[in-house]
């Protein structure tokens, strides 16, 4: 989940809007029964496709597929797991649980947001937009052979919307009501004005049986294996080391165009490490087969190992065409200290990328500028007309530099202590008010400059230390604090941090799930991954015209605007990213030769590794005999 860690992508739903409606294929009238949905145009798939482009038909079924995790989302760790309910706040979910739930709709790949019937066949659309009715399938089960239907599909959108993770809450809040008038019929009514992506992301949430829960509570930690209904079931587990799942043999939806050539594996493995050298050390000693690997100097440097130069162990660098996000440092500026934008830009400056590319990680990355870099959303030179007219209205609520080209991080001399931009910084602080005195940062309180990182791998160590030393030559006193995965996550939910680093990535088509990273509301709700505070008005309009664009060309030009208001806020010191996946793995595995371009689910990567992949049986045989 991180770049130089894990890859830290808290995945976001599909894009959203208000006024604007979803729209089904151009084909369909708005009250007729189509089989997927989007949210701009028409539908790449029709109705009798067979399965998607990008995967393998033919692929093989069998075999093991093992890694370590590299995604995460609502309460899920990177390094352990203490619960099988990862939908909720409490506790630290196992990473996979998804694979066990069937859902109303699975997305494809090679487009940016549609989505296709899963354990719905189709859905109807009353002329509002605000009415959805679902027609389920009668043959979709859960594992113990009852039948899923629409009763258990309202239950799981009613009990998501009042007991889920807060981040489910908040991408929830425009769904009113879901209700089922009889066993095949699921409706969902929505709010006026409703975000346009909400009805894709209620037909992307996980389907639960309402007679399991019945006699047990949602909201709770547990290690009991829930009731599923998806194309693998918990297997063996070990809390805190690895959990395993297996492959439903004669599961009910494998015949279907959503997962023909999907679901590939018979077991699905996750190992959990706390240390990321000791993770690499499991890769080489075959403890689990994949990896996609996140620090530049252990991709130059550790994979001269002897499988690797017998060719037993396959390195590939894969192409990744999805936004890279954002990464960076976020500032919480919740915290007095942090206030004044002349201090954080103080903070961009004292941070010299150049010399830590070129250092530590090996030159592998670029400069991060925007929380939709490598995308069209992204801001470049000068507001055109329309993104003027959207800016206009909010000129003396925003800086001036809105209006013209946007803010991009300064580069370095390389040197690791860029006088010209530590004294452009220390101007910046003292402007602010923050004096120096005996060789100490002042705060206009008169209290020493202090600034803690908080953090929860050892392997950042390297890329925080000359970060810290320069702030040391402005006289801050700035220290990397390390806490166990638990502690970390803890201290994120309640904002007890003053700098850490999140990276995330938006969506090909940004929407609603903006709300839980930008907006008013999440910087005031616990659990959110609003982590700088951002409490703009501004950019909670800007979000609202995003979320009301007609059209791809409406929705760039107000994603421009946001990214030009929301970089003038200097709410994080901006890292790096790059636009391939660098993987490695014991030569097993095959794969698609054309990968999807896209997500193929809020839990996997565009590689799709741990449902599109699959075990060659040949190669399978010798690495069994080389055992």
């Amino acid at each position: 989940m991180a770049h130089l860690t894990r890859r830290h992508v808290l995945r976001l739903g599909i894009g959203a809007t208000g006024a604007a409606w979803l729209r089904p294929a151009a084909a369909a009238e708005a009250d007729a029964g189509t089989h997927g949905l989007s949210v701009f145009g028409d539908l790449k798939y029709p109705p009798d496709f067979h399965h998607f482009d990008y995967v393998n038909p033919a692929a093989p079924k069998g075999g093991m597929f093992s890694t370590i995790p590299s995604l995460r989302t609502n309460n899920q760790s990177y390094q352990t797991f203490n619960s099988l309910n990862a939908f909720i706040l409490k506790g630290e979910g196992a990473q996979g649980m998804d694979l066990t739930f069937a859902t109303l709709m699975a997305r494809a790949g090679d487009e940016p947001d549609a989505v296709y019937g899963l354990a719905a066949k189709s859905v109807q659309i009353s002329p509002d937009k605000l009415v959805y009715r679902f027609t389920l399938r009668p043959d979709a089960r859960f594992h113990d052979g009852t039948r899923l239907t629409a009763h258990d599909a309202a239950f799981s959108l009613t009990v998501l919307k009042t007991k889920g993770h807060p981040l489910v809450l908040q991408q929830m809040r425009d769904m009113v009501k879901a209700e089922a008038p009889d066993d095949a019929t699921l409706v969902v009514t929505f709010a006026e004005k409703r975000a346009r992506d909400v009805p894709l992301y209620i037909a992307s949430l996980p389907l639960f049986s309402k007679a399991y829960y019945e006699t047990r509570p949602f909201d709770e930690t547990t290690l009991d294996i829930p009731l599923g209904s998806g194309p693998y079931k918990v297997g063996k587990f070990e809390v805190n080391r690895y959990i395993e799942y297996e492959r439903v043999k004669d599961w009910w939806g494998a015949d279907l165009p959503v997962s023909r050539g999907i679901y590939n594996f018979d077991t699905v493995r996750y190992e959990f490490y706390r240390d990321r050298d000791v993770a690499f050390e499991g890769f080489t000693a075959k403890n689990y087969l994949f990896r996609e690997e996140f620090t530049a100097r252990v991709w130059a440097t550790r994979y001269d190992f002897p499988a690797v130069k017998d060719g037993r162990v396959r390195r590939e660098i894969l192409p990744d065409e999805t936004p890279s996000g954002a990464q960076g440092w976020f500032i919480n500026i919740r915290r007095d200290k942090f206030h004044d934008p002349r201090v954080r830009e103080a903070l961009i400056n004292a941070f010299d990328f150049e010399w830590t590319n070129k250092t530590i990680m090996y030159s592998a990355y670029a400069r991060t500028h925007s929380v939709f870099q490598n995308s069209d959303m992204m801001a470049n030179g000068p507001p055109s007309p329309e993104e003027l007219k959207l800016l206009e209205p909010f000129r003396g609520q925003v800086p001036d530099e809105v209006f013209g080209p946007p803010f991009v991080p300064p580069v370095s001399d390389g040197s690791g202590q860029d006088r010209t931009l530590l004294r452009k910084a220390s101007q910046l602080l003292l402007d602010a008010g923050l004096a120096i005195r005996d060789g100490r940062r002042l705060l206009p309180s008169g209290e020493v400059f202090r600034i803690e990182f908080l953090a929860d791998e050892p392997s950042i160590q390297p890329h925080h230390a000359p970060y810290i030393k320069n702030l040391g030559t402005l006289g801050i006193e700035a220290s990397l604090r390390l806490v166990d995965p638990v502690q970390y996550r803890a201290r994120l939910e309640d904002f007890d941090f003053d700098m850490t680093i999140q990276r995330f990535s938006m969506s090909a088509t940004p929407g609603d799930g903006m709300r839980p990273f930008f907006s008013s509301q999440a910087a005031k709700t616990k659990g959110s991954y609003n982590l700088a505070g951002v409490a703009s008005p501004v950019i909670d309009a800007l979000i609202e015209k995003i979320l009301g664009a007609e059209n791809r060309a409406d929705l760039t030009v107000a994603c421009h605007a946001f990214d030009r208001v929301f970089r003038a806020g200097r709410y994080w010191v901006p890292q790096w990213y790059r636009t391939s996946h660098p993987v490695a793995y014991w030569d097993i595995y095959d794969h698609p030769e054309k990968l999807p371009r896209y997500q193929i689910d809020n839990y996997s990567s565009s590689l799709g590794e741990r449902i599109l992949w699959w075990v060659d049986p040949a190669k399978a045989a010798r690495f069994e005999q080389a055992k």
